[in-house]
């Protein structure tokens, strides 16, 4: 059973958002909110989020929890320009809509997504833990060059507007403002699941055991021999996710 898509207005303009649905009269004991990747592939902003839902879907069948997606500004059909200061905001805004204030939520992020369900989770005591699937453990990598991040993100569709930024400079700030490791530190105990494809072109198993070292609470290292980047294809990552979350109701 499909939950249905909505448009919520955020900061940038329309900003979607799809939550499952669960059975008729079924308790919730929680939910699970999903974070997509920054896209890498020329021209992915339109697909980077597009099989999120039927995720979705899957765990709550599996699960029994309500699951809650979106796709952030600059993906999809979701209007504006990526930044991460404005990916926060628009993750927030979805949780905002679509959780009851006073609910459980397990925050669950793709790549760059991991890093924003940490920072999220680090100050936000409602938080009940994080699940982070290929994520950096250091952006330094990815901001080191401005002017190259910026080309990629034109290049994937991310960035529309002719001449944004209008400061690169500033902009890149709000990433090496993220640091992943300290985020995972402030946990306080809370559940902590790192997943990692042994073959990651992108992210080396490093960053995956750095994060996991950092965590002050019960950390679960997941390498996943075989596998690459696109974790989201893969059955045997989202079985590890199924069984997780499944231990956390």
């Amino acid at each position: 059973m499909s939950g249905p898509f909505r448009l919520l207005h955020g900061e940038a303009g329309d900003l979607w958002s799809y939550a499952s649905a669960t059975p008729p009269g079924a308790p919730v004991s929680g939910h699970v909110v999903l974070c997509h990747d920054l896209p890498r592939a020329t021209g992915s902003a339109n697909d980077v989020a597009q099989t999120y839902p039927a995720l979705a879907d899957r765990l709550t069948r599996e699960t029994g929890l309500r699951v809650v997606t979106g796709t952030l500004r600059g993906a999809g059909t979701s209007d504006g320009d990526f930044s991460a200061n404005g990916w926060a905001d628009d993750l927030r805004r979805i949780i905002d809509a679509e959780v009851a204030d006073d609910a459980r939520r397990w925050l669950v992020g793709f790549g760059f997504g991991g890093v924003l369900a940490l920072h999220m989770a680090a100050g936000d005591d409602r938080v009940a833990g994080v699940a982070c699937l290929g994520a950096p453990a250091d952006l330094e990598p990815l901001t080191r060059d401005p002017a190259l991040l910026v080309e990629r993100c034109v290049r994937t569709g991310v960035i529309r507007t002719p001449g944004y930024p209008p400061d690169p400079g500033a902009w890149v700030g709000e990433l090496t403002a993220l640091h992943p490791k300290k985020d995972a530190e402030l946990l306080k105990g809370r559940p902590f699941l790192v997943i990692h494809g042994a073959d990651d072109p992108d992210t080396s198993v490093d960053e995956a055991r750095a994060l996991s070292e950092a965590a002050t609470g019960p950390s679960d290292l997941r390498v996943v021999f075989g596998a690459g980047h696109w974790l989201r294809a893969d059955p045997r990552v989202i079985a590890i996710l199924v069984g997780w979350l499944e231990r956390r109701r």
